[in-house]
């Protein structure tokens, strides 16, 4: 590796520390902040309402990754542009292009890095903060949760439900068993699909079993659609279930052809898993477009512009980003387009912005 790699890796590498360090706190005190009212309001000790902002650290880490990777990459282009290195290194009849292979190292070691952190630590962490939420901040009912089916306990009746779909906000695979004071069981539903309505739980294909004291036998009648009431809103249902940041690339793929073989509808899960592979390599984008911004001579006289320019440019990718998400959740894109189809035209952006600088 040469003098200039090296020196190159050396200094973002420290900015890229210090950045991350600097928004990472920031997010953490304003994520607390945010949530003062709600833990206040709980019976969460402040060790436990510590714990469950920390434990959400890994994760906005992660989002954070490619915005810091363009302003560490533009700050250490910036000041090597405007001390006139730069001019320095043409003069000695190098190439500033030259200097792209470390940016482009450096980009692909934070795809890595942010590949690792999603498949191990965060959906550790992820699980772990929402158990704490759930539970001891805001002291829902009692869950089990195991990546495809919920059992809830509502009082003295058992929930059951095999599959909840977060995008039209219903439910498939229905149980709900009520229990009497010993246990026994006096009324048993099942129930094909669900979907909230007005207040109500609104089922189809219900199978009704109710317990007659006077006949000492059970009652069986069915229903084409039957509405009940149910201490649970799909808002509740979309915080318990296990979510996709929650499993690894693997987990999320062999969840996919469970629910896909049992007849369910998984494009919202598809479309995630795709998610994770094409999000970490924005980072190796947005060093990229770093690059060929710090480049720039604006930069030398105006450094604060590249920078804010770079916040936009971050700031423009992960609306894009969302946006082309949404479209794959809705069935309008293909669920590898929708989640590639940002990364595809940074790409084209970030070449174009490359050879258009001044050699």
């Amino acid at each position: 590796m040469s003098v200039l790699h090296k020196y190159y890796l050396k200094e973002f590498i420290k900015f890229f520390l210090i950045i991350q360090t600097i928004i990472l706190f920031i997010i953490i005190s304003v994520d607390y902040l945010a949530k003062l009212d709600m833990f206040l309001d709980s019976q969460a000790t402040i060790f436990q309402t510590f714990a469950y902002v920390l434990l959400r650290a890994p994760i906005r880490l992660v989002d954070s990754v490619p915005s810091v990777a363009i302003l560490s990459v533009i700050v250490v282009f910036g000041l090597m542009n405007r001390n006139n290195e730069l001019i320095a290194i043409k003069s000695g009849g190098i190439s500033v292009y030259y200097l792209v292979r470390p940016v482009i190292l450096s980009g692909i070691a934070l795809t890595l890095l942010v590949f690792f952190l999603g498949e191990t630590i965060v959906p550790i962490t992820k699980a772990k903060s929402n158990v704490i939420e759930n539970k001891v901040i805001k002291g829902k009912k009692e869950v089990h949760r195991d990546r495809k089916d919920v059992w809830l306990k509502q009082d003295n009746i058992i929930i059951h439900i095999n599959y909840f779909n977060p995008q039209d906000k219903t439910i498939a695979g229905i149980i709900l068993t009520e229990l009497d004071d010993n246990f026994n069981m006096t009324k048993r539903i099942d129930a094909q699909k669900g979907v909230y309505q007005n207040g109500e739980w609104s089922f189809s294909k219900v199978l009704e079993q109710r317990y007659s004291n006077i006949e000492d036998d059970y009652i069986v009648e069915s229903f084409e659609n039957k509405e009940y009431y149910l201490d649970i809103m799909p808002e509740d249902l979309a915080k318990i279930v296990k979510k996709s940041n929650e499993m690894s690339f693997f987990e999320l793929a062999e969840y996919i052809n469970k629910v896909e073989s049992e007849g369910y509808d998984a494009t919202s899960y598809r479309v995630d898993l795709f998610g994770k592979t094409a999000f970490p390599f924005v980072c190796l984008l947005m060093a990229m477009i770093g690059a060929a911004l710090g480049m720039r001579s604006i930069l030398k006289e105006n450094m604060p512009l590249g920078i804010a320019i770079g916040i936009g440019i971050s700031f423009i990718y992960y609306v894009m980003h969302g946006f082309c998400m949404s479209l794959g959740y809705g069935k309008v894109l293909p669920p590898l387009i929708s989640a590639w189809i940002a990364n595809l035209f940074f790409f084209c952006f970030a070449v174009l912005f490359l050879i258009t600088v001044d050699d």
